[in-house]
């Protein structure tokens, strides 16, 4: 009989049953004659681990670097230790594409959120689709959305997949959207003049979601706005999700960023630009914002929390909106399109009233 025998001719108990036949997963040899794989190898050298890839990337050189997608929005991810891509790297201002996402290519993964962003027209680098996933009416829509906007599609396998979305579940399909390229703070009363307006900045001041910065655009869009200015550190950056919330505005609205919020807006102030904080402890309503009719950057801060202190000592006024007792605040979205709404009414009836006068000194000529 083979296979190893204790004293007698016996089979080892250890290593057979009584039958004589070798236990179950054990080949007929003890444990002591089985090998491991070893020790498990460092997190840097195990291949497809996100500290592989970011000590792999650390030795590229800049120029030659190529970030990879990931954050997530429920379905996205992106990579932390991307640097953001270079200004200017698609052509110069004005002539370059769509500006993009986030701070560096993000990746949105999962058909329903392809799809959504495909259809609010995220600017998008290429659709990936697993080459063996079950074609349904979803992935059959995002490829033809991405067919009708000139997005390449690509078809890839489910581990490739897996990598790029950094592990999300993409359900085989994901969407990779170029890094958003962010204006300077300057540029934006640049706009306004340019434009022969009256400057609307909108400062976002601790706003952490980036479907209020969607939507803040998209109430910038519709009230005359020329531009969002948000700092560069604890604040929502313009993601897909932002894509998505502000329905194409972000396409019309552009968005600057600054290291130092109350640097740029006192550099707004020594421009002649008034600035207007958003407060539920403000000194007047916005029905009656006594500078809406001049140069303005309105500032709104996060619900709940409102204004930071060193923000709202830098405003020139803190205007409020009147709301019942039972209300405590409003996200910052709402707040911004009523605020905007009030604003662009104050503007339009200063203009209607400048008109008035102008033709009775005209008829009095």
């Amino acid at each position: 009989m083979s296979g190893r025998s204790s004293g007698g001719g016996r089979p080892d108990k250890g290593t057979h049953a009584k039958s004589g036949k070798p236990r179950p997963g054990t080949g007929g040899y003890g444990r002591r004659r089985l090998e491991g794989k070893g020790p498990t190898p460092p997190a840097f050298v195990r291949p497809g681990h996100p500290a592989q890839r970011k000590a792999g990337s650390s030795t590229r050189s800049p120029a030659t670097a190529q970030p990879r997608d990931d954050e997530n929005d429920r379905g996205t991810r992106a990579p932390g230790a991307r640097a953001p891509a270079a200004r200017g790297a698609a052509g110069p201002r004005g002539t370059a594409g769509p500006r993009g996402s986030g701070d560096a290519p993000e990746m949105v993964a999962g058909r329903n959120s392809v799809v959504e962003a495909l259809r609010a027209s995220v600017p998008a680098v290429a659709l990936y689709v697993e080459h063996r996933a079950p074609s349904d009416e979803k992935i059959r829509e995002a490829v033809q959305l991405a067919a009708d906007a000139r997005i390449p599609v690509r078809e890839t396998g489910h581990a490739e997949l897996g990598r790029l979305t950094g592990g999300a579940v993409h359900q085989g399909i994901a969407l990779s959207v170029r890094a958003y390229d962010y204006a300077s703070p300057d540029e934006l009363p640049e706009l306004a003049s340019a434009a022969g307006q009256l400057p609307l900045v909108v400062a976002l001041d601790g706003v952490t979601d980036p479907r209020n910065l969607g939507a803040v655009a998209r109430s910038a869009a519709a009230f005359g706005g020329h531009g969002l200015l948000i700092p560069s550190r604890r604040s929502a950056s313009v993601t897909a999700g932002a894509w998505k919330a502000s329905a194409g505005a972000l396409a019309r609205v552009p968005v600057a960023r600054a290291s130092n919020l109350v640097q740029a807006l006192g550099a707004y102030q020594e421009a002649g630009i008034f600035v207007a904080g958003l407060d539920t402890a403000g000194d007047v309503t916005v029905a009656d914002l006594p500078v809406a009719d001049a140069p303005l950057a309105l500032v709104v801060g996060s619900e709940g929390r409102g204004l930071s202190r060193l923000v709202a000592e830098r405003c020139d006024v803190i205007a409020r909106i009147p709301m019942e007792d039972t209300t405590e605040s409003l996200n910052a979205g709402v707040a911004a399109g009523i605020a905007l709404y009030e604003i662009s009414r104050q503007r339009a009836a200063a203009s209607q009233a400048g008109n008035a006068r102008r033709g009775e000194l005209r008829a009095r000529q």
